[in-house]
């Protein structure tokens, strides 16, 4: 059999995907299962997104576009930006993908070499060490505790930077933890930012629009306009929109990174589908309220998993600021035995014991460099989420 590339060999799976999938498995094989792995709103896209959707296809908006995005909802993220964070970008500043991974991957590809670092605050979202392994740099993990957060501090940054530093990718609110930067702390990682000049940053800001109890967003150049020139401001449509299968992401950066992701994209997927290109256009543009509406509901859902897990002996749960998930420490249950005679060793095996026992599926802490600990998505509904944290509260009942 040929061999496998090298870059191939140095990523794995997705875990929640991997996770997803074994889900739907025993779903179809007849088990009884709750998913909480997926990161996916269980809200429909709006009516008035998919209306759009139809208008295209009927006026024939059915071929080819510009590589990286039409003109329209290019027009349509310019005044995004300058709406929900004051940041002002020409339309060759703005470059449109197939989801926000392709915008990271395009972005991480087109800049990266051998003997290149990338900063990456742990936990983080499972791809975004293996894109920079894929890319023949190496991944730099610092990891942020429960005791501070889950938020990476001044001082962490600062340690973990060196001349071999290309970018610090930071995610806030964050997947898989909930925790959302405050502007003061956002200052102050900028303020270390601006003693290294080689670092640029890659803000994944895809949930935000999905914060709680007022929390007030703010995204790196939008904070510190010294950081204009050195950040990609990466968005989509997936998460606060519910379009997590129309597959559009998009960022705002300099000129000269947003052409190289074009010239990268154009000998790869070239343009993202028209017609979602079209209901993002409506997306943007229209009417915002349902997003309030929507947070309200992911809040009451935050609240009712929070109490539940907390009244559950052996793990702690923190509320998170943002995103749908949250992010129990399980320090508590290793070492203890299941009914069955098992040793739970680590998280993945938390996770695995929970499926098996009570057919609920999370995703377990080790995949977001963060253990030990666990992941659940509570985009789902209110009463799927009651019976899931009864379960666990069972298993662990169960345990010795």
């Amino acid at each position: 059999m040929p061999a496998l590339s090298a870059a191939i060999q140095r990523i794995q799976p997705s875990p929640t995907i991997a996770v997803t999938n074994k889900a739907a498995e025993l779903k179809r094989a007849g088990r009884d299962i709750i998913g909480l792995g997926a990161g996916e709103p269980d809200f429909d896209t709006p009516d008035f997104v998919k209306e759009a959707a139809i208008a295209a296809v009927r006026a024939g908006q059915t071929k080819y576009t510009a590589v990286d995005g039409t003109p329209e909802l290019k027009a349509a993220i310019r005044a995004k930006f300058k709406r929900d964070n004051a940041l002002d970008y020409g339309l060759d500043q703005i470059t449109v993908n197939s989801g926000g991974k392709q915008t990271i991957f395009n972005a991480l590809l087109a800049t990266l070499d051998p003997g290149d670092e990338v900063v990456i605050p742990a936990p983080y979202w499972v791809s975004y060490p293996d894109i920079v392994a894929f890319a023949g740099a190496t991944p730099v993990p610092v990891v942020c505790g429960i005791d501070q957060g889950f938020k990476l501090t001044p001082e962490q940054l600062d340690a973990a930077i060196t001349p071999r530093t290309k970018w610090l990718i930071f995610n806030s609110p964050s997947n898989p933890t909930g925790a959302a930067y405050s502007r003061a702390e956002l200052k102050a990682l900028a303020e270390v930012l601006l003693r290294h000049p080689q670092v640029m940053i890659l803000a994944d800001d895809m949930y935000e629009h999905i914060v709680y109890d007022g929390f007030d967003f703010g995204t790196f150049a939008e904070i510190e306009p010294g950081l204009y020139d050195r950040t990609l401001t990466v968005n989509g449509a997936s998460k606060a929109y519910a379009m997590t299968g129309w597959r559009i992401g998009f960022a705002g950066g300099p000129a000269w990174l947003i052409k190289a992701i074009a010239k990268l994209q154009s000998q790869s997927t070239s343009n993202p589908c028209s017609i979602s290109m079209a209901a993002t256009v409506a997306a943007l543009n229209g009417d915002q309220s349902f997003l309030a509406v929507r947070n309200e509901a992911f809040r009451k859902r935050r609240d009712l998993v929070v109490s539940m897990l907390n009244q559950t002996p052996g793990l702690i749960c923190p509320r998170p600021d943002g995103a749908f998930y949250v992010y129990p420490d399980c320090a508590g249950l290793i070492g203890k035995t299941t009914p069955g005679g098992a040793v739970l060793a680590d998280d993945e095996a938390v996770a695995g014991y929970f499926l098996d026992a009570e057919g609920v599926a999370v995703v377990h802490g080790a995949a977001f460099g963060g253990s030990p600990a666990f992941r659940i998505s509570y985009a789902t509904s209110d009463a799927l989420l009651e019976e899931a944290c009864k379960r666990i509260q069972r298993a662990v009942g169960n345990l010795r």
